[in-house]
């Protein structure tokens, strides 16, 4: 098929984050974009909704250090192309015996990013209601960015610049015509592109099954709970990543927390498993009781009485590392393993140049990388 019989360069699956954020870059590129999404604009169902998720540059791995740093300065532009604020800049604290603040440290300072090596005691003094037991990492260059607010950003931005979104519109089928093109079966009738971006979060293994030899990927249902500050006027705290008895991460909670701005608070790898067509959508009763008993040990500061729950889809690789590759015009743009929103506009910006430039993908992302 010639380049001349496509509707649109580009055709992305997925309208998430990380499908949002690949419309945001190809049409800022001046590409022509068709966004292919099954449910309504806003929906629950997936993981990029939510008023707050953590942005931070604290990893023990050059890699992920490297792109948060470039993640951050799309971000900031971002929020310049829509005239909106999305980032909400308090700053990050890892601690915790199975955390290694002092491996995370190492690789902060090697990479030139601020930090702080703190006592125990000049912790919980500088950030009263939080209890610590070990050395806290604190880096400035982290905080919280609101999801929903940022998928609308990006489909705004893409739509004036002229991308077509299609919201309630799923794709049934995925067909390759050679190297140069894919048509897509849709409840709206068919779309062909030069290539495809499937951002599809859960649902990308069934879409792409046969057509991509896919690494193993898990889909579990995770749950997250809000709770209550005791001082409402005290300075948010910054996010927290902590690891011991449990893996656990805590925000401001953003417009989910309420209009006092109540603490999300989360275990990372503690759902159940499940599909994306047969989650339950009910919070674990277990899991609300843990987190819970995580609070009253932990953050004194905050009533250990959750107001708010909420349950998402992780899908992850066995390393947590990304999938990002290309396979003759089809782009794999997932999964991001439970950490990857902060990624998302240089997510975005890498699947363009996969599809559009031929450019090489992440050693580490492809796939046929060793898990």
């Amino acid at each position: 098929m010639s380049p001349s019989a496509v509707d649109v360069d580009v055709a992305v699956v997925g309208a998430g984050l990380t499908g949002a954020a690949t419309a945001w870059a190809a049409t800022r590129r001046g590409r022509s974009v068709a966004v292919l999404e099954q449910f309504g604009a806003g929906h629950d169902k997936g993981s990029s909704h939510g008023s707050a998720r953590i942005v931070r540059r604290a990893y023990p791995d050059q890699l992920y250090i490297r792109m948060t740093g470039r993640a951050m300065e799309l971000w900031r532009e971002l929020e310049a192309d829509a005239g909106t604020r999305l980032l909400r800049d308090v700053g990050g604290i890892d601690h915790g015996r199975l955390r290694d603040p002092e491996r995370i440290a190492t690789a902060l300072a090697a990479a030139a990013v601020p930090h702080e090596l703190l006592p125990p005691q000049e912790a919980a003094r500088r950030w009263p209601g939080l209890r610590f037991d070990g050395p806290v990492l604190f880096h400035p260059e982290a905080g919280t960015v609101d999801a929903a607010g940022a998928v609308t950003a990006f489909l705004e931005r893409a739509e004036a610049r002229g991308a077509d979104i299609r919201h309630d519109c799923a794709v049934r089928r995925i067909s390759v015509l050679g190297d140069e093109a894919v048509r897509l079966e849709t409840d709206r009738g068919p779309i062909t592109a030069r290539r495809a971006v499937i951002a599809a979060g859960a649902w990308v293994a069934g879409l792409l099954g046969g057509l991509v030899p896919l690494p193993e990927l898990t889909v579990s249902q995770q749950q997250v709970f809000h709770f209550p500050r005791r001082d409402p006027s005290a300075p948010p705290w910054p996010v927290v990543v902590h690891k011991d008895t449990l893996n656990t991460y805590s925000l401001p909670g953003g417009r989910d927390g309420g209009p006092q701005d109540g603490r999300k608070i989360a275990e990372h790898d503690a759902g159940r498993t499940t599909t994306a067509d047969t989650r339950s959508g009910l919070v674990d009763p277990a899991a609300r009781d843990r987190i819970t008993a995580y609070v009253r040990q932990w953050l004194p500061g905050l009533v250990p009485e959750p107001f708010n729950e909420a349950t998402c889809l992780y899908t992850t690789t066995p390393d947590e590392d990304f999938l990002l590759d290309r396979s003759g015009p089809l782009v794999v743009c997932s999964p991001c393993s439970g950490h990857g929103a902060k990624f998302a506009p240089l997510i975005g910006e890498m699947a363009t140049g996969l599809a559009l430039d031929g450019a090489a993908p992440e050693p580490r992302f492809t796939l046929t990388a060793q898990r």
